[in-house]
């Protein structure tokens, strides 16, 4: 097994954050988080998952933003990491962190009809 996939996940979650951060200037993206990357074992596809702090309505229009900008994503990611081909790159929205924010309040709200 080679550790190719895991190596070039980080390498487009390091580079996909710097983006985010400094390159992508679209107004409808809002405060969003890359989380992790999944990288196909033959590298030709991609799936980085985003989290957006924000209601339904800023969640959905980020998604939309990323998604209209994978081609250039995608350039960029393939210029910085220097790769002859480039995975096919799709953005999927995390929501995990909501999930995790909603179990702790259901946990302290237990804890709280206990005492």
């Amino acid at each position: 097994m080679s550790h190719r996939p895991e190596r070039l996940a980080e390498a487009i979650k390091k580079e996909m954050s710097d983006l985010l951060l400094n390159e992508l200037k679209d107004p409808r993206i809002g405060f969003a988080t890359i989380t992790g990357v999944d990288v196909s074992s033959d590298l030709k596809y991609a799936k980085i998952y985003v989290s957006v702090l924000g209601n339904h309505e800023q969640r959905v229009s980020t998604m939309q933003a990323l998604t209209k900008a994978q081609g250039f994503v995608r350039t960029e990611l393939g210029r910085r990491i220097r790769l002859r081909l480039v995975p096919e790159i799709s953005f999927i929205l995390d929501e995990s962190l909501d999930h995790g924010v909603r179990v702790m309040e259901l946990l302290e709200e237990v804890k709280s009809k206990d005492v």
